[in-house]
């Protein structure tokens, strides 16, 4: 329980110190229009009220990832707890504030343009295919995930696959049904649907949170993991807890999939001093959301007559239910047994809702960076379907993949994308203080990317060379070695430039 409330007081601190810090050295022009103002156009540039803006692109960015990364972060362990609150304050929110504030600067461009606009054109191309990618298994992940929901609650035609052996049954007719939504949600106008609906659905899924903390911190207290019982790796598959916990909680910590995100609502931004409450504010309440759903999955599957602790307990779940669903099967116990039929069922909506609506913003993203890749204007509807119909069928074949597989996958991208995003936002924030008034008065202020940039450098560059999915060496020193020669290239590379580059 101590740690739980401490990191709980600790994000919330966080907000209002480090982000008021971020927002300094950045610089907002409150007297600066904004791209919803000087290119509304009635279907992505549109006008939005700051509350409203707030609880969508905290739905947006939320989905299931902070509470699916949470869940299969806490596997490794209370050092889960540290990461989702340091890599909140110091990356994530960092991370989320630049991407949303870069793209209001520059027109409300997708995030490629952003990144490619400070790393080079070769970097540009390779992040609209590393983007697409990603979007394109994270809409995956969010669909499959909420599909199985829906199947327990109102089963309906299912289709049988075998995997290495074993049968698995795939909710085929929930999976047509939430891609006739997408097919909505990703052509219509902004206002229309998401600007509309998404902010009760963002509701709901705080409530939720909020019920099971009430619930965790009332009954379940002492049996919640801390930190001081150990900060050793739990997880009992082999790997180490550096890097694979790191790219594990995704969503929670920092998502490179945010900065994805971040640029639909830019363009809804009527002001850069809603820029901190907006980006970094939701990144701080999924921070938040995903402390709740690591403590809670660490928690419910404590059985001190068995002498189990939570994550104990929750290692044996996971066994006994090898191959499946589990962060999928962890929600829909914790939810029904802490919160009752209705509190379950309210539960249940915003766990299905939440990835629901971040699996069509992440289509709708894709359809934006295609759109300005080949510069088509989107308000003819047409030439939103003909981008959107490739990005189904893409998204239709992944789902008959293992979802364990494809969250994996997801997740390293989901990281190496936004390592990418920090070292832009460095390189922004340097050249920011080239000839004109330092950062305002922050000489150093780049750090504020660089530092997690660098970070995030060596948790994407060991994971490559460590994981199963990537080289999987044996021997994981020289993994971390590898990784550290990568790293350090880069901070060379940077030096090297930024000497290339004086500050006045």
């Amino acid at each position: 329980m101590i740690t739980f409330i401490v990191a709980l007081v600790l994000l919330v601190v966080g907000f209002f110190t480090y982000g008021v810090l971020v927002e300094k050295i950045f610089g907002v022009e409150p007297e600066r229009k904004t791209p919803a103002l000087t290119r509304t156009d009635g279907v992505d540039f549109v006008p939005m009220a700051p509350w409203r803006i707030f609880l969508v692109q905290f739905l947006n960015i939320a989905g299931l990832g902070p509470i699916f990364g949470a869940i299969m972060g806490i596997f490794y362990g209370p050092a889960a707890f540290l990461w989702i609150v340091f890599g909140t304050i110091f990356a994530g929110g960092v991370h989320d504030y630049l991407s949303g504030m870069l793209s209001i600067r520059k027109g409300g461009a997708s995030l490629p343009e952003i990144v490619g606009d400070e790393l080079g054109k070769g970097t540009k191309s390779f992040l609209r295919v590393l983007s697409l990618v990603l979007l394109i298994l994270l809409t995956t992940t969010f669909l499959s995930g909420p599909a199985v929901l829906l199947q327990g609650l109102a089963p309906l035609g299912t289709m049988e696959i075998e995997r290495m052996g074993v049968i698995f049954y795939v909710p085929i007719m929930w999976v047509l049904i939430i891609f006739g939504y997408y097919a909505l949600a990703t052509v219509l106008p902004v206002d229309k649907l998401i600007g509309r609906f998404y902010p009760i659905f963002g509701g709901i899924l705080l409530f939720m949170g909020l019920g099971i903390m009430v619930v965790m911190l009332g009954w379940h207290a002492g049996e919640m993991p801390e930190v001081f019982d150990g900060l050793h790796n739990r997880q009992t598959n082999g790997l180490p807890l550096f890097p694979m916990m790191f790219v594990s909680i995704a969503c929670g910590a920092i998502s490179g999939f945010h900065g994805t995100q971040s640029p639909i609502m830019a363009r809804c931004v009527t002001n850069e001093r809603q820029g901190r409450w907006i980006f970094y504010g939701a990144m701080v309440a999924e921070g938040i959301l995903a402390l709740i759903w690591a403590a809670a999955a660490g928690t419910f599957f404590a059985d001190p007559e068995k002498g189990l602790y939570g994550i104990d307990g929750l290692q044996a779940f996971a066994a006994e239910h090898h191959g499946e669903n589990i962060a999928a099967l962890v929600i829909d116990k914790v939810s029904r047994s802490w919160l009752g039929t209705v509190g379950g069922i309210l539960a249940i909506i915003g766990v299905i809702a939440a990835p629901i609506t971040s699996g069509d913003t992440a289509l709708r993203s894709a359809r934006l960076i295609v759109a300005d890749f080949l510069q088509w204007d989107q308000r003819p509807i047409p030439k939103r379907l003909i981008i959107a119909l490739p990005l189904f069928l893409c998204v239709f074949g992944m789902v008959f993949v293992d979802f364990n597989i494809v969250w994996r996958y997801f997740a390293w991208t989901n990281q190496t994308l936004a390592t990418f995003t920090l070292w832009a936002g460095a390189i922004w924030l340097y050249k920011k203080a080239n000839g004109q008034p330092v950062a305002n008065g922050y000489k150093y202020g780049y750090l504020i990317a660089m530092i997690p940039a660098l970070f995030m450098t060596m948790v994407c560059s060991s994971y490559i060379f460590i994981a199963p999915e990537g080289f999987h060496l044996p021997l994981h020193w020289v993994g971390y070695l590898i990784a550290g020669i990568v790293t350090l290239g880069c901070l060379c590379g940077f030096i090297v430039w930024a000497k290339k580059n004086p500050k006045s």
